[in-house]
């Protein structure tokens, strides 16, 4: 039996034929001498070129961030034979990095052979998540050196995933096995506990937590995000769940912080049921590192955690997001991949998981930084 073919939609011609007109060299000689359409030609010539030589970039930022240079200018303007004794490095070499970096604007020359911060560098210098995850990153970078070897293999298998691995085994308390295991999971407590403030910032901008009396953020790890509640909202019941080490450790977090009311309760929320009594629980970049049937028995069993009325805040970054495909598609749609878990998922694909788990309304809030987090509200 043949199978039907629909024939091509109105949007499929005109893709099909402007890709014919962009790829003959003669169109994109003639776009370059036509008046109006030479801006947009070179626009997007330069962001193809971005993207091909995209990686020089990193690497320029992770030399820059690992040698000290971002936080010796942070400090005060210097000099180039100042830099490079802070580096380690040859003059020639440190004027080459300068250079680069001042190219793609972490640093900015000054007058008599000195040097500062450039506005992203100044940005960054300040942001302790994204100096975090750019030490993170080197763990990525390994499996993406072959990508297509990465992508062949199946999820995990490389040194995204045996970093997960091992953070893994010491939350459940496993005594890890190597050095580099104990380095692995310490790592990965920095990169949680950096990261979580800008996170934090925009759900406590964006949600009115001062509606609800009591809250139990899963997945809390040491607490990094209740503290920040705990900040804004002094008067909220607080309290989260994690693994039993790991809400162990938070205890003695907060009590070292003088928060000792804040109530860390030890379990697995594969294993064991959500403590009950919070009129909201929040999820804080818990569910994209998880696959689907993993979430959606996580979302069956917040919803028998909550009363009545009760809330289920999600906080994400999502796939699909508006001026950050880049973000939600590619970046967590390859970390993802090489961790070997979870998957990006758009706002209407956790709707549907939500509605599925019994949730009856759900509606999203607008965050300053989609690109960071989405906001979604489920209620009973």
């Amino acid at each position: 039996m043949t199978q039907s073919i629909d024939p091509p939609t109105l949007r499929e011609r005109w893709l099909l034929l402007r890709n014919r007109m962009l790829s003959n060299p003669q169109f994109q000689r003639w776009s370059m001498r036509l008046p109006l359409l030479r801006g947009t030609a070179r626009y997007h010539a330069n962001a193809m070129f971005a993207v091909i030589t995209g990686f020089v970039n990193t690497k320029t930022l992770t030399a820059a961030v690992d040698l000290g240079i971002i936080a010796a200018l942070a400090r005060a303007p210097e000099s180039t034979r100042g830099l490079a004794v802070v580096a380690g490095l040859a003059e020639p070499a440190m004027q080459r990095l300068l250079a680069a970096a001042a190219a793609i604007d972490l640093v900015e020359a000054l007058p008599g052979d000195r040097w500062t911060l450039g506005q992203r560098g100044a940005a960054l210098s300040s942001n302790p998540g994204a100096l975090a995850m750019i030490e993170h990153h080197k763990l990525f970078y390994a499996d993406l050196a072959d990508p297509v070897a990465m992508l062949k293999r199946g999820r995990g298998g490389g040194d995204l995933a045996a970093f997960w691995s091992y953070a893994e085994a010491a939350g459940r308390g496993e005594p890890a096995a190597t050095a580099a295991e104990d380095e692995a999971t310490r790592a990965y407590s920095a990169l949680m506990a950096a990261s979580q403030p800008m996170v934090a910032e925009q759900v406590l901008d964006s949600f009115d937590f001062s509606r609800h009396r009591s809250l139990l953020d899963i997945g809390g790890g040491h607490g990094a995000f209740v503290r920040e509640v705990a900040t804004r909202h002094p008067g909220l019941q607080l309290a989260l769940f994690d693994l039993p080490p790991v809400a162990a450790r938070a205890r003695e977090i907060l009590a070292a912080q003088s928060l000792p009311h804040i109530v860390a309760h030890g379990g697995s929320f594969r294993d064991d049921p959500i403590p009950g009594g919070a009129d909201l629980i929040t999820l804080v970049r818990i569910l994209h590192d998880h696959d689907d049937a993993v979430v959606l028995a996580l979302l069956k069993a917040v919803r028998a955690a909550l009363p009545p009325g009760g809330t289920l805040l999600i906080a994400e970054p999502m796939a699909g997001t508006r001026g950050a495909e880049a973000m939600g598609d590619a970046y967590f749609g390859l970390y993802l991949w090489a961790m070997g878990s979870g998957r990006p998922r758009t706002a209407a694909a956790y709707t549907e998981m939500l509605q599925a788990a019994g949730f009856a309304r759900v509606h999203e809030r607008r965050t300053g930084l989609p690109m960071v987090t989405r906001l979604l509200v489920a209620s009973i």
